[in-house]
């Protein structure tokens, strides 16, 4: 079937149970597909670096329920094993979604925690394993394993994993007061086993930047090994596609759109595009769904990956730009010092090159960065404005709406998407591109924030989009490059 790793809320040590699980399936030799709930870029990093899968994200505030059920049928075809990571604790969702909100059987209405783990647990039938951390507590763990068990009897809980248990006596009260839960304990990591991954502003330090990685993903497997009940563990991963088959047939609405091939793809309108889009990805940019760059793929454009930090020119014969998000200002003046390259997108972007840009690629565009130091590091200037550092964080899903046309969106287009950056700029444009509002606020009674920059043709902001449930905007950026060709 596969497995759903949850926690009783962030911190508890759900990426360490999952890469553990997921190093030491690829150990055996074992096919292994993996999943991430929620927008995040990073953690799906660490499972495709263990795995040699990308990892798909499930999101259903940026795609759809829909969407998600079909995007882990279609990925978990020809493998052997499947894992999805949850976010969050088990119940974290958005309290009021920007959908009619999920019914089960019976037309009951579920608990407020649309897109939350437990929410994922129910679109896909998948059992949960429930990380609990033990550091600060003993018998009380019964408690809280009984409060999660018991508050939403549709969620099929499959076992417990016990972190960070401090000895034989500290587990001795822990099993002792979780008998009466009747849950297995497939999984017990002592204290000082635990295995951390540095991290800093975002979240986990990315891949691209641990040189010692390799002996980390080591460490997770060898742990894996003795920690977890395999006996148990293995037959609850083990892939069952034909459960989900039917999903890949299922008829979906307009407005849910999904980009199998044959089904908003064809072989004429890959034939008419033949673009080449060079998309900028090194340790400073890296933030992508893979869904977006497949989509482009099956548009027929050709992706060109390239460096803003190493490379002394852009890609021969690229007709547009991607710039995905990341963390310049960890590499402001490296990227600052590549002076040839800056001028070489500032060139092609005054002459016209269509170009889409996504929070750290916006950052890049504009005048300067200054970082956490308070020093200036100048950028491309395509933008006119400065993005500051601050300990401020910007974080959450935003409902937007376009305020004018840009090569990816027509005005007056509704979206849903992600923020998630600790910067701000120094001006706002006269024109902005999206009027915004958090999407668990009703946009009628709350205040609305504006954002994002249209110079040139260029499409600039820090909101990030995944493309699964809206195909037309991937489409769009397309022609629009065609027509400029």
């Amino acid at each position: 079937m596969s497995l759903i790793v949850a926690g009783e809320r962030s911190g508890v040590g759900k990426t360490t149970v999952t890469l553990a699980l997921l190093a030491y399936l690829k150990r055996q030799h074992l096919q292994v597909q993996s999943f991430k709930v929620g927008p995040d870029y990073i953690d799906p990093m660490f499972h495709q670096y263990v795995t040699g899968k990308p990892c798909r994200n499930l999101d259903p505030v940026l795609t759809s329920e829909v969407y998600v059920q079909q995007c882990f049928a279609r990925n978990i075809q020809g493998v052997d094993f499947a894992l999805v990571e949850g976010v969050m604790g088990l119940f974290d969702g958005v309290i009021n979604p920007p959908l009619p909100p999920f019914e089960r059987g019976g037309g009951e209405k579920c608990f407020p925690d649309f897109a939350s783990t437990a929410h994922i647990s129910r679109l896909l039938n998948l059992p949960v394993l429930l990380v609990l951390d033990c550091s600060r507590l003993s018998t009380s763990v019964a408690a809280i394993a009984h409060g999660f068990v018991s508050l939403d009897p549709t969620i099929n809980f499959a076992g417990l994993i016990l972190n960070r248990v401090g000895s034989d006596r500290h587990l001795q009260l822990l099993e002792n007061s979780l008998k009466s839960i009747n849950l297995p304990i497939l999984g017990v990591l002592r204290r000082h086993q635990n295995i951390s991954i540095p991290d800093r502003h975002l979240g986990l330090v990315p891949t691209d930047e641990m040189p010692d990685l390799d002996s980390i993903i080591n460490n997770f497997a060898d742990l894996a090994e003795t920690c977890f009940d395999w006996e148990n563990l293995l037959p609850l991963l083990k892939v069952e596609n034909e459960i989900y088959q039917p999903l890949l047939s299922t008829n979906i609405c307009s407005n849910q759109t999904i980009h199998f091939s044959g089904s908003v793809v064809n072989d004429f309108e890959k034939r008419k595009s033949e673009i080449l889009i060079g998309v900028a990805r090194d340790q400073a940019f890296n933030f992508y769904y893979q869904d977006n760059l497949d989509i482009l793929e099956e548009l027929g454009a050709k992706l060109v990956f390239w460096s803003p930090l190493k490379d002394e020119n852009l890609p021969e014969g690229i007709q547009c730009l991607y710039f995905g998000g990341g963390f310049p200002e960890v590499f402001a003046q490296q990227l600052s010092a590549n002076v040839l390259v800056r001028k070489a997108v500032k060139k092609a972007i005054i002459s016209g090159m269509p170009t889409y840009a996504e929070c750290g690629g916006l950052m890049y565009l504009s005048e300067a960065i200054i970082d956490f130091n308070s020093q200036s590091w100048e950028m491309v200037g395509i933008l006119p404005t400065t993005a500051v550092m601050g300990k401020s964080l910007k974080l959450g899903y935003r409902q937007a709406i376009t305020n004018i046309d840009t090569p990816l969106l027509a005005v007056n287009t509704q979206v849903y998407g992600h923020e998630f950056h600790r910067s701000e700029l120094t001006e706002i444009p006269s024109k902005p591109l999206y009027k915004m509002w958090r999407v668990d606020e009703d946009k009628n009674q709350s205040q609305s924030t504006v954002e994002g920059w249209n110079f040139y043709q260029v499409h600039a902001s820090y909101l990030h989009l995944h493309w699964g449930n809206k195909v037309d905007i991937p489409q769009r950026f397309i022609h629009h490059i065609q027509a400029g060709s």
